[in-house]
């Protein structure tokens, strides 16, 4: 059994990624999760990582490109606006596929907006916010332990596919405190022989790179890329059901909002409403398939997204059920966190 000890989500992934063997953080502070660039500054004289507050977001990913490259286990984290300012960098990441990752403790938007919480990100993350045809494995953390649990992950999908990896948290769960099980450090690390370390008398030196001037030679790097997501896209879907096996109507969320979608779901079975809760834990690969077999199910009369936004991932979600039943989008935005009674009654009136 690993520490338990009670800590804030932007804390308890700080932590997780020094016992996931991160050797370089580059970042810069915003709220949300400017505790993390803390927590890791104050933990730094007793490991062995570089720590460096760069002078901006679009600096700190290029640094963390930089290391990648070198073969390091690397991280930065941001929140909203900072993430806009990393696309050009992920976009490249993505093409010279280093693994790294990447962490977006996502406030109200658009423009400044707010410190408070949201879900406004999530095109951004899922649909890929820079250019060109590339795919960031993203998971989605609904608690603090998950915080330290996806850090674990992040860094072994990020090695195992040599992909950027998203941790799509947001500010609510990045500030609350609960008790968090710690894992133990990692001992072993997977060997990077493709790593820009120079020449050494066994091999010639690695040329890493995102530039390819020949279109022929373009096309066959995207081929290539596609290839590899379609093999994460059969290999890593995660999701999370709670009380799916007779549920007639269908509630799907991710991040803060799911926590609050259990309490809708335990509401409406009070109120003889059989619902359930389909929770993506990787919003990128989708669980599509999973969604389309509740669709096809008689007893299922329809969806109800929640999301701190405009609705954004019902988009996936009605792609997923192919027109087979209806999909409806609920939720609240600028930072403002729905209640279990708003969701409850607002799925109450699309069943009338």
């Amino acid at each position: 059994m690993g520490d338990i000890k009670f800590m804030k989500g932007n804390e308890a992934l700080a932590e997780a990624a020094i016992r996931a063997g991160m050797r370089g953080y580059f970042g810069y502070p915003i709220t949300p999760q400017s505790e993390v660039v803390e927590y890791l500054a104050m933990e730094q004289p007793k490991h062995n990582y570089v720590l460096l507050q760069a002078e901006s977001e679009v600096a700190s990913i290029n640094m963390v490109y930089g290391a990648a490259g070198a073969g390091a286990r690397t991280m930065t984290t941001t929140s909203s606006p900072g993430f806009s300012l990393m696309q050009e960098g992920m976009s490249y990441i993505a093409c010279a596929e280093l693994p790294c990752v990447v962490v977006n403790v996502v406030r109200g938007g658009p423009g400044l907006g707010t410190i408070q919480p949201g879900q406004g990100d999530y095109f951004q993350a899922v649909k890929g916010g820079g250019h060109g045809d590339y795919r960031l494995i993203v998971l989605a953390p609904n608690s603090v332990q998950e915080m330290a649990d996806h850090t674990m992950l992040a860094f072994d999908l990020a090695d195992q596919y040599r992909n950027p990896v998203l941790i799509l948290s947001d500010g609510a769960i990045g500030q609350m405190m609960e008790k968090v099980e710690l894992p133990d450090p990692v001992t072993t690390l997977m060997e990077k022989p493709w790593a820009s370390t120079g020449k050494t008398p066994d091999r010639e030196r690695n040329v890493i790179t995102s530039l390819f001037i020949k279109p022929e030679d373009m096309e066959q790097k995207n081929i290539e890329l596609q290839a590899k997501y379609r093999k994460i896209a059969a290999g890593e879907v995660r999701f999370e059901e709670y009380l799916l096996d007779d549920a007639e109507v269908v509630l799907m969320s991710y991040g803060v909002t799911s926590r609050i979608c259990k309490k809708v779901v335990d509401l409406g079975r009070e109120q003889g409403v059989k619902m359930g809760l389909l929770r993506p834990v990787t919003l990128w690969p989708y669980p599509t398939e999973r969604v389309a077999e509740l669709a096809a199910q008689d007893r299922v009369k329809m969806f109800v997204t929640a999301e701190m936004n405009a609705g954004q991932m019902v988009e996936d979600v009605r792609l997923a059920v192919n027109g087979r039943k209806p999909v409806y989008s609920t939720g609240r935005m600028g930072g403002i966190i729905p209640t279990p009674g708003e969701i409850l009654d607002f799925t109450l009136r699309q069943m009338k």
